[in-house]
């Protein structure tokens, strides 16, 4: 892209962003606690107020041509983020991993970043993702990225069934924005002293099982999961990435016949080296 055309570019998302902050702003009756716009704030401000504002907004149809500005920017920011084609990552079988696991592949990185069938969620039981702006948590992440619809999507599924999602089972929502076709929510156990007992691993163990079922009734083919659990619900990394193991496992054993290339997501170098470690235990290797 040549220089003009990247100003032209950066000029069209900054009025896209001022007129979106306008309206969110307005609807919202002010800004979110905590966040400011002060006089002659700069693009990259703005859009950050932007990302704050449709953070709390709760779940509503947003009016037309509001939506198609929305639109744009999110597929404008979309055009010129990287993406990782999961299909091009190497799997396990290359460190020496045997197995049905060999087909697997650790990969560190963003996982809103992946083309990949279905990415997973680790959602709250309200399935609407985080309200704390800025916080930097999974759910926040690929809400973000996907875009407003995800979370009218995850409400309305909620409504449908009657109740709150249930701890181990899974639900599929569109990918909107994201590179993934899907985007799969479960609702991991909660560990809240950090010492995860039998029931805690057979929910956490459902968990990848409901997603690769929902996955593979759905049609997807490649599945992306985050390590479910491991963050504000507790669980300890190492602990986690063995049941994850022995799940995915199981499962791809079961199902031979449907080819589901199957993602470990971490987010951390010191995830990356607990499933590694999970792994060599697992296989033996």
């Amino acid at each position: 892209m040549t220089e003009p055309a990247r100003d032209q570019r950066d000029h069209d998302t900054a009025a896209l962003v001022d007129e979106l902050v306008d309206y969110f702003q307005k609807e919202a009756g002010g800004l979110p606690g905590g966040v400011s716009l002060p006089d002659g704030a700069g693009p990259a401000q703005r859009r950050e107020v932007l990302a704050a504002l449709l953070t709390v907004r709760p779940p509503s149809a947003i009016p037309g041509p509001i939506q198609a500005t929305l639109d744009t920017l999110l597929d404008a920011e979309a055009a010129v983020r990287p993406v990782v084609e999961a299909t091009t990552l190497t799997t396990l079988a290359a460190s020496g991993i045997t197995g049905p696991l060999g087909q697997v592949v650790l990969w560190q990185g963003d996982i809103t970043t992946l083309r990949v069938d279905a990415i997973v969620n680790a959602a709250n039981s309200q399935m609407l993702g985080c309200f704390v702006p800025g916080h930097r948590c999974i759910d926040n992440a690929i809400h973000a990225a996907a875009g407003p619809g995800l979370r009218e999507e995850c409400n309305e599924l909620v409504i449908a069934q009657g109740h709150l999602e249930p701890t181990g089972s899974a639900q599929l929502a569109g990918g909107y924005h994201l590179p993934a076709t899907h985007v799969i929510h479960t609702v991991g156990p909660i560990v809240a002293d950090h010492e995860p007992t039998p029931e805690h691993a057979a929910l956490l163990a459902s968990c990848y099982q409901a997603c690769l079922e929902v996955a593979r009734r759905a049609g997807d083919r490649s599945i992306a999961f985050c390590s479910i659990s491991t963050g504000v619900f507790g669980y300890p990394i190492l602990d986690a990435a063995r049941v994850a193991l022995t799940a995915i496992e199981g499962w791809l054993v079961a199902n031979p016949d449907v080819g589901m290339l199957v993602v470990i997501d971490t987010f951390s170098d010191r995830d990356t080296a607990a499933y590694r470690q999970a792994f060599v235990e697992h296989s033996g290797a």
